[in-house]
């Protein structure tokens, strides 16, 4: 009589075979603690169902899961799911077009079929808010979820904070809103004991939790909470500073990057514009003055700042030649002299 396969059996067959290229049919065997013959029959069963496996035959025989022209249903765990589920979150608030309301789809159903623990995960994700372009630096995605479902209930949230100065201390704040800006993601929030709103960096952010009491929501100046946080960012004064003049309109700069933190002014006659900006982070302050492609003059920067410059601009041409040369050279401080600097049109 032939054995009937478990569910729970054919679910821990089909992760080993999702989770390896190759499986050799005895150490499958092995694994899963029944025959050969039971794990060919296994095999079947997850055919029938639609799952793409293909087989070899002799001694070094075995089984390898492959991409099928219908995608049958997947084997995720808790966090793949989770993974799954916020991705498609931010690709519904895609700028790619097309993109958006397939990745809304896709949501929809992924939350209708995800537990309930893990539905309020993603939910919380739902207060969250991307201004001023995408790419904000690795946070704990364990500290995202605490504070977004914060935001989203409106409980109080506590949690240690490092500042620029590295001065920590600890919080007891009103979340309203999440944002991501530019690199980094960041928490809007009124705080009673200093009585002001503030911004708080995610990536400084430590041991977050939600302090059980509620609290009932403010106004939030400026109307909402991009607008809020673009403005407070303006008016962050880093320690690094650089002015500088592209060499054309401020239109087809913006087109090329969406600048997040600065001020970007056009000249007299539109052919050419002046970017006002500052950073903590000598290496970002350089990528964001070369990033629009366009020839253009560094009017003000430090010296540290310049020698930033000269040594991107150096690994880039030896990059273009072929790779870096044994050679160190030396960064010196630099001129103070306007340095033009000419960047190469990329090729797609």
């Amino acid at each position: 009589m032939a054995e009937t396969p478990t569910a729970g059996r054919l679910l821990a067959l089909l992760s080993l075979l999702q989770g390896r290229r190759e499986w050799p049919g005895t150490l499958l065997a092995q694994r899963l603690e029944v025959s050969p013959r039971t794990v060919r029959r296994d095999v079947e069963r997850l055919r029938a169902l639609g799952y793409p496996i293909d087989s070899t035959s002799g001694p070094a025989g075995g089984y390898s899961l492959t991409a099928g022209a219908a995608m049958p249903p997947l084997l995720l765990d808790d966090e793949e799911a989770l993974a799954v589920a916020i991705a498609l979150r931010t690709a519904a608030r895609s700028a790619v077009a097309g993109i958006e309301e397939t990745a809304l789809r896709a949501l929809v159903k992924l939350e209708q079929v995800l537990p309930s623990h893990l539905r309020r995960r993603v939910q919380a994700f739902g207060a969250a808010e991307v201004v001023g372009g995408a790419g904000a630096p690795t946070v704990d995605a364990a500290v995202l979820t605490v504070l977004g479902t914060a935001c989203r209930d409106g409980e109080l949230l506590r949690f240690g904070y490092r500042g620029r100065d590295g001065e920590r201390s600890r919080r007891m704040v009103e979340p309203h809103a999440l944002l991501a800006h530019g690199r980094r993601w960041y928490l809007l929030a009124f705080d009673p004991s200093r009585t002001g709103w503030r911004t708080f960096r995610v990536d400084r952010v430590s041991g977050p939790a939600g302090a059980g009491t509620r609290f009932e929501r403010r106004a939030i100046p400026g109307g909402d909470a991009a607008t809020y946080l673009t403005r407070a960012l303006a008016g962050v004064v880093y320690r690094h500073e650089a002015r500088v003049r592209y060499l054309v309109g401020a239109g087809e700069v913006r087109r090329r990057v969406p600048f997040g933190r600065g001020e970007l002014r056009e000249e007299p006659g539109g052919g050419a514009c002046v970017y006002e900006t500052s950073d903590d982070e000598l290496d970002w302050l350089a990528f964001r003055i070369v990033a629009p492609n366009v020839d253009f003059e560094l009017l003000e920067g430090s010296p540290e700042l310049r020698a930033r410059l000269r040594a991107m601009a150096r690994r880039l041409s030896q990059a273009a030649a072929g790779g870096p040369r044994p050679e160190r050279a030396q960064a010196g401080a630099g001129s103070s002299r306007s340095t033009t600097a000419k960047a190469g049109r990329a090729r797609s």
